[in-house]
């Protein structure tokens, strides 16, 4: 369920960076753990995988902020490259090494509570997470009901698309049902006379885990389905909302319509995608690689089987929470309730960080002051979604689950299995893969 990248799945903005894998130090913090005696303050390290470039950046502006107010408590940043976080995370835990506070992604927390690894929140704090934020950032948070730290980013997913193809295709807006998102999509795709692909009408790509399963559970979504039950024992793919989206999905790629060979996220930004599925970090990417050309850019809500369907999409996240073995509990806790929960000039330092770096909290009261009215309109989709998305299962065989998951959807659009071939294996090798023992 990458920020595979999570997996990020939850987040491609995150491979867009060169990150080091070697551990970064940063921060005023002092080198050692203190006692907390005068001139020998307490030292907390925060690993997260913001390593570089305006990530890096964005986390130490309020981490500097904290050193320079706060005498007993000092935090130091420490940071991983993104795809071996959650091997840092079990592997500094194993030899005692582990940091005190922890941003995993929300994917991952299933298999870190069960490892000992994540510490509950304390009943005040957790009561202050389901106050302040919305169901899916609270549910990606949580395992089995216990909140377990702060959602940070959160992403959700929506329907990007080129006005401009559109137009030219005699189309007059985004499609609203998986009806008009096909004929849009057949209506917009083009191909040369040897039958090159020149414009994806719609894009499907086997860039990565996020990319892959992320487009393809949005849709599952806001069919209604799900990918895990809600017992987390067991699959739900193979049912009629997953059987709907294989369908569709087989049907754009045999058509000509799709081309999950092509990457998608070069090929929109040149105008050669007409639609594709993502999640909201990739407004900023595009600004960015785009310049003029970002005007032809529009987001709508991703299509719904029907019109008079209930909405919903897919949403992805991180935390931060606080280590088992961490020896300063409270004054962690502390920390991240300052980062969090304390408000500068309308909203928390976290939701200002996130909208920084072109990303958004599940605090939607912060985002709706932070974005203003003369923001990027093609945000707000984005925004209104964290009233309806759902959360990645975080279940503890989740990442391996989502690996699965994208191998056979992989398949399918490659003709090596069929749509029935495809249900029934990705049902047997996640039902063994999240039923087991961890």
């Amino acid at each position: 369920m990458t920020p595979a990248h999570p997996a990020r799945g939850p987040s491609r903005r995150h491979f867009a960076l060169v990150l080091p894998s070697a551990l970064l130090a940063s921060g005023c913090a002092a080198p050692h753990r203190g006692t907390g005696r005068p001139g020998d303050p307490i030292v907390l390290t925060l690993l997260s995988h913001y390593a570089s470039g305006e990530l890096k950046k964005a986390l130490q502006g309020p981490v500097d902020e904290w050193n320079a107010t706060h005498d007993r408590v000092k935090v130091r940043t420490k940071a991983v490259e993104f795809t071996d976080l959650l091997t840092t995370f079990m592997v500094r835990q194993a030899a005692g090494q582990g940091a005190d506070l922890l941003h995993p992604y929300c994917l991952w927390n299933g298999q870190l509570v069960r490892a000992g690894v994540l510490r509950p929140a304390p009943p005040e704090y957790a009561e202050e997470i389901r106050r302040g934020y919305g169901e899916a950032a609270v549910g990606a948070a949580s395992v089995d009901g216990k909140v377990y730290g702060y959602p940070t980013e959160m992403q959700t997913y929506a329907l990007y698309y080129n006005k401009r193809l559109l137009r030219e295709a005699g189309i007059d807006g985004p499609p609203r049902t998986w009806r008009e998102l096909e004929e849009t999509a057949y209506r917009t795709a083009e191909r040369d006379r040897y039958g090159n692909t020149l414009v994806q009408g719609f894009g499907l790509s086997a860039y990565d885990d996020s990319t892959t399963v992320g487009q393809t559970l949005a849709l599952l979504n806001a069919a209604g389905g799900r990918f895990v039950s809600a017992d987390g024992r067991s699959t739900a793919i193979d049912s009629p909302a997953g059987r709907a989206v294989f369908d569709l999905e087989h049907r754009l790629v045999a058509k000509g319509a799709s081309d999950p060979g092509v990457n998608v996220y070069s090929a929109f930004a040149s105008g050669r995608v007409a639609m594709v599925i993502s999640a909201g970090w990739w407004t900023a990417n595009l600004k960015a690689l785009m310049g003029k050309g970002y005007r032809d850019v529009g987001v709508a809500p991703v299509p719904l089987p029907e019109a008079d369907a209930r909405r919903a999409t897919l949403s992805t996240g991180f935390m931060l929470g606080v280590n088992t073995a961490g020896e300063r509990p409270r004054e962690a806790w502390e920390f991240l309730r300052w980062l969090n929960t304390e408000k500068v000039s309308g909203a928390t330092r976290m939701s200002a960080l996130q909208v920084s770096v072109g990303s958004l909290t599940g605090r939607a009261d912060d985002m709706r002051t932070l974005l203003g009215t003369g923001g990027d309109p093609n945000l707000r989709p984005f925004l209104d979604a964290l009233a309806y998305a759902v959360p990645e299962p975080n279940v503890p065989g989740a990442q391996q689950a989502k690996s699965l998951l994208r191998k056979n959807i992989e398949a399918l659009w490659t003709g090596q299995q069929s749509v029935d071939e495809a249900l029934r294996t990705t049902r047997r090798q996640v039902d063994q893969e999240v039923s087991r023992s961890w």
